[in-house]
């Protein structure tokens, strides 16, 4: 408790410093209340002290609970807090892009952070306020900015801001310029060693780069103590092999350097170099800020009582070690010298205690000469007879050596959650585990017929080694195959092909005799049966979607039906164990004898439907029947979709060929307003059509069940051609709040309805947002986007990925120098003599020269 208001005295002392410290011209603001600020998001870390906390809440940090989570201003409030000279951190926006959307939220989110050191953060919405400055020039679209003393201070690129913790860390670290050095070899360090000598001592951080968690927590606690210490930030350099620092390492690091003091035991007064202990837990704000106060704690405690009965470290030391040294009346001075000496070995790692002797307080038996407790596990003392000092050295730096190797390990895995697609991050987690490839037939050139031969069915996996999705595939295939071997089906063959190993096989070259076109996209699935051509398995990569279409491939497409109980069971019936809980769609043909082309065609649309669709075929004497019942003339097809009822077909005639047929099943069998998930998206996307798509929340109670279908029965009333009108729920799929604040660049009050994919452009339109959703208003909206009288509220991210700077377009490059060497036309030859030295000159460019007008190879 005593450590809360002490640093809460500091804070405040600290503050009053800095502000004194400024020339009386100086344009930057005094940090009085910022510090009184940052120090109450700080002390909010000591949870354990929840008096103090309330105490803090009511006396200073009123202001935060008042904090909109908005941070929307107006031009108006951008010129009134530029004039008053207040610091700004300030985005400019002037349009809306997935990229900019996400920037947004994290923008949102540091606010409150920035609040605690005196920084608004806030938007401009360039459409509704234009800035002259700001929001007229296309490139400021890429930066962010921070404005101090009446003036733009700094620029920032959005790609150095990316999140919350690279925004807090660079404008931090831009607030604190002239307090936090930066060094990159070892003179520089012994420059400002020299420097603070006998002063200050200095707090040495390496980063392994900006904009990181580790790069804010410094640059927070050097916001706190960069009165009291001197900050520098290493990121890289020759300075590390001097600190014994692998370069390769990813771990980064702190070293406190102790300058003030006037040479110790192990380094005396006339050495240049400062001495220094490195932290030896994971930088963070709270790691950071105890190893501080450790640095700040006594060197050697001595005291009069035996080591049992020594309290427990109090906060913020009691997760520290505590050593104990025995000290007798006749070496009583060597005993603390040879305390000092190993004390400095240990710091940052123990507290070291001397105990003296002659107290009659202390009963430890003379055999011992040292003793430890370590923290957290118990208050045992064990007591120990050393030889010599580095046995004491061995015990912890053994134990802190393990926990830092666990630590290199578990840093070097957390940095595949900073991979861009969280498929790469998985398998990258994953890279130490080898897949088990027995249960599966591995294909190549060599065996591809024979072993499909064997079987009635082959189902088989083409994929890269190198391919996230392909190897985090691989993986679902081998479980479906497991799954199906431990069924004991032995009429199905799995089987994989590495494209990197057969190409030849995979490119379907001439000679190969494959029966299927070549492999361009990975992974894919194909099912292949003898004499058939192969067919391409389109559902989701997951093993229980593979596994549902390789049961129902199984089953005869179309099944002949020829009683009224085997039709009945085709359609309320289960149709196989595997694929209880699923309920699939089923297509009925209606068929008499003498109509064998209709039948054909209707048999050959089935076979195209297998693993996607039941089909059963009636003949005969139950055609009539059944056309009677459902009003049709034969020959007819009936589809029951599995969100339909039974007793209310759908009716088909049967058309020209089997592929318009095909066509009319695919469409029949989507709902008019289907519910879009994760799994069903690809397939409506590929229809080509715009989504008129409805976001709806999820349902707290019977009310708001009635609330979302009613919505949905409204959407049901848009009838149009050009558009699908499909809906969201956010409860069942979490995903699509990430989908509708990229579209928008925020996120709107639910419901929210949006106008989105339109083959003719990137643009997304909203419905505007707290207008009843009916029928006939949306209707008259959509008549209003097609007149070009509504504005777009944001676009979609492009597919392109050009090279962020032309000299890394290699493809432009090598086709530039293919095109100078490629042979010049026969009849240019013979007609015209040709300049060497002067076609080179002519043709050869620069790489900083390429022309940015030429098209960007969509292959990067």
């Amino acid at each position: 408790m005593e450590f809360i208001w002490d640093f809460c005295a500091f804070s405040s002392k600290k503050s009053k410093m800095a502000s004194s410290d400024l020339p009386p011209n100086d344009p930057r603001p005094p940090r009085t209340r910022t510090s009184q600020r940052g120090q109450c998001s700080l002390v909010r870390i000591w949870v354990c002290v929840a008096a103090v906390l309330l105490w803090i809440s009511s006396a200073g940090c009123h202001e935060k609970a008042n904090m909109s989570n908005h941070i929307e201003i107006t031009a108006a409030d951008f010129h009134e807090r530029l004039l008053s000279g207040k610091m700004m951190f300030l985005y400019f926006q002037q349009q809306v892009s997935p990229t900019i959307s996400l920037f947004l939220m994290e923008l949102e989110k540091s606010a409150e952070a920035l609040q605690d050191y005196g920084v608004l953060v806030g938007k401009v919405t360039c459409k509704k306020e234009p800035v002259q400055a700001y929001c007229t020039d296309a490139k400021q679209q890429h930066k962010a900015f921070l404005f101090r003393g009446g003036k733009e201070f700094l620029s920032f690129s959005l790609d150095t801001v990316f999140d919350v913790n690279s925004i807090v860390a660079e404008v931090l670290f831009a607030i604190l310029r002239d307090e936090v050095k930066y060094v990159h070899t070892d003179a520089d360090l012994l420059t400002l060693e020299k420097a603070a000598k006998g002063k200050k001592d200095i707090v040495l951080g390496h980063v392994r780069s900006l904009g990181t968690q580790e790069h804010r927590s410094l640059m927070e606690t050097a916001y706190v103590y960069g009165s009291k210490y001197q900050f520098i930030l290493i990121t890289g350099g020759p300075v590390l092999k001097q600190l014994g620092v692998n370069e390769s390492s990813q771990l980064s690091r702190v070293w406190f350097v102790h300058c003030r003091v006037h040479g110790t035991v192990t380094t005396p007064v006339t050495s240049e170099r400062c001495p220094l202990t490195r932290m030896r837990t994971a930088l963070s704000t709270l790691s950071l800020h105890t190893f501080l106060q450790l640095m700040e704690a006594p060197l050697v405690s001595e005291v009069f009582i035996d080591p049992s009965a020594v309290p427990l470290p109090q906060f913020p030391y009691q997760l520290t070690p505590q050593v104990f040294l025995f000290s007798h009346p006749a070496t009583e001075h060597l005993d603390l010298d040879t305390a000092s000496a190993l004390a400095w070995r240990l710091r940052g790692l123990a507290l070291l205690l001397l105990v003296h002797r002659q107290s009659p307080a202390v009963k430890t038996p003379d055999k011992y000469n040292a003793a430890y407790r370590q923290p957290e596990k118990s208050s045992e003392v064990k007591y120990l007879t050393l030889h010599s000092l580095d046995d004491v050295l061995e015990l912890f730096m053994k134990q802190q050596e393990e926990e830092e190797e666990e630590e290199e390990e578990e840093e070097e895995d957390s940095h595949s959650g900073e991979l861009d697609d969280e498929v790469a991050a998985e398998v990258y987690r994953n890279r130490g585990h080898f897949l088990d490839l027995d249960s599966v037939t591995q294909l190549t050139s060599d065996n591809f017929h024979s072993e499909v031969a064997q079987s009635s069915l082959t189902v088989v996996l083409f994929y890269l080694k190198w391919d996230a999705v392909s190897m985090a595939f691989l993986g679902s295939f081998i479980e479906v195959a497991e799954k199906l071997e431990d069924s004991r089906v032995d009429d199905i063959q799995m089987c994989v092909v590495d494209c990197g190993e057969w190409t030849d096989l995979c490119a379907a070259q001439p000679g190969t005799a494959v029966p299927f076109q070549p492999i361009t996209e990975f992974p894919s699935v194909l099912l292949i049966q003898p004499q058939q051509a192969a067919q391409r398995y389109t559902g989701t990569l997951t093993g229980e979607a593979l596994h549902r279409f390789i049961v129902m491939s199984r089953m005869a497409s179309p099944l002949l039906l020829s009683t009224n109980e085997e039709v009945t069971s085709f359609l309320q019936e289960v149709p196989h164990p595997d694929l209880a809980g699923y309920r699939p769609h089923k297509v009925l043909g209606l068929f008499r004898t003498e109509s064998q082309t209709d039948l054909s065609m209707f048999t050959e649309a089935a076979k195209l439907l297998t693993g996607e669709v039941l089909t059963g075929l009636l003949r005969d004497g139950l055609v009539e029947k059944w056309a009677v019942d459902h009003d049709v003339e034969p020959p007819a097809v009936l589809l029951f979709p599995s969100w339909g009822k039974l007793s209310h077909p759908s009716a088909l005639p049967v058309t020209s060929s089997s592929k318009d047929l095909l066509t009319q099943i695919h469409t029949t069998l989507l709902q008019s307003v289907p519910e879009l998930t994760v799994e069903n998206l690809p397939s409506f996307l590929s229809l080509g059509k715009a989504l008129l798509l409805l976001f709806v929340g999820e349902e707290e109670d019977e009310i708001g069940q009635r609330q979302n279908q009613a919505l949905v029965d409204q959407m049901r009333g848009v009838r149009t051609e050009r558009y699908l009108p499909c809906w969201i729920h956010l409860g069942r799929t979490p995903a699509g709040l990430s989908v509708l604040g990229s579209y928008l660049g925020s996120l709107p009050p639910l419901p929210a309805l949006v106008l989105t994919h339109l083959p003719s452009g990137d643009e997304v339109y909203q419905y505007p947002p707290n207008t009843p959703i009916l029928a006939g208003s949306v209707l008259q909206w959509l008549q209003s986007v097609e007149d070009g009288t509504e504005s777009p509220a944001g676009m979609l991210g492009g597919d392109s990925w050009p090279p962020a700077f032309e000299f890394y377009d290699f493809l432009k490059v090598m086709d530039m120098q293919e095109g100078d060497h490629r042979p010049p036309e026969e009849e240019e030859v013979k007609t015209e003599e040709v300049n060497v030295e002067e076609h080179l000159v002519t043709k050869t460019m620069p790489y900083d020269r390429l022309d940015m007008n030429s098209k960007f190879h969509s292959e990067l």
